[in-house]
């Protein structure tokens, strides 16, 4: 088996005439921590779907583990945006976790007490590992945005997969709740999960990035933080004059060129 848990060569993804990205190569070692950069419309949530088995590259190759990628893969947790869902939805925290159990299977029949008491279990200890516990008979509808974030973890950890996507993870938490999402997801990193992480806000996940790749317009750049995040680098990936002004451990990004999502409007971007 591959010692990588991710392997993009020579990877092309093209709708029509439109190409968001061509000749990517990229590695993920187990334990790595990925964070996903750039504008919106470039591509960015497409990897993901290549690597979940939602969209076939238009040319070059991925594999998972060495082995070609497959749609609705234990090996692979989902972490979504955080969107508010109906108040009025009786699901409950563990009835959502659970499906990260059994959402892989279909027609799941009649259990035996031993397997109820495994898949319990699970669920029990995937709650744990988000400090969630107590979430467990709480209704979804009225967690906070955190709570629900954290349960969504939990529910992406549950099949203990060696790939962790997160599509914007972080969006509409506020400040505390974005810190221990953060921190949790980490925590899962260092057991040896390959995390790959979209963000449009590089510096809450800082101190825990190993390398970033950023996207634009086609273009792209692979390395550490302090490769990436610089004024030349980002001036030459979207070909206009960035700013890259480092504070402290933030980085605040600012051209006329850039707005909160890499558009064109004139605003400081951190």
């Amino acid at each position: 088996m591959s010692t990588e848990v991710v392997c993009l060569s020579g990877a092309r993804l093209a709708f029509g005439d439109r190409v968001l990205w061509d000749h990517l190569d990229l590695t993920v070692a187990p334990g790595e921590f990925i964070a996903i950069l750039g504008p919106n419309g470039t591509g960015k949530t497409s990897l993901f779907k290549v690597l979940l088995g939602q969209l076939e590259l238009s040319a070059g190759t991925a594999t998972i583990q060495g082995r070609p990628i497959e749609a609705g893969s234990e090996r692979i947790g989902y972490v979504p945006q955080h969107r508010s869902v109906d108040r009025g939805l009786s699901l409950r925290g563990r009835d959502l976790v659970r499906l990260g159990v059994d959402g892989h299977h279909w027609g799941i029949g009649p259990l035996s007490p031993k397997e109820r008491r495994h898949r319990n279990s699970v669920v029990e200890r995937a709650l744990a590992a988000v400090q969630a516990p107590k979430l467990a008979k709480v209704p979804v509808g009225v967690m906070s945005g955190g709570e629900l974030q954290r349960v969504r973890i939990a529910q992406a950890l549950a099949s203990d997969p060696v790939l962790l996507l997160c599509d914007e993870p972080l969006l509409n938490l506020d400040p505390a709740s974005a810190r221990l999402v953060a921190q949790l997801i980490d925590r899962r990193r260092r057991s040896g999960t390959a995390v790959m992480f979209v963000t449009h806000e590089i510096n809450p996940v800082v101190p825990y990035v190993d390398r970033v790749l950023y996207l634009v317009n086609g273009r792209f750049r692979i390395g550490t933080v302090a490769e990436v995040m610089t004024s030349a680098t980002l001036s030459e990936l979207y070909q206009a004059d960035i700013q890259v002004v480092q504070v402290g451990d933030r980085y605040v990004v600012v051209g006329e060129h850039l707005d909160h999502s890499g558009h064109t409007h004139g605003h400081t971007h951190e």
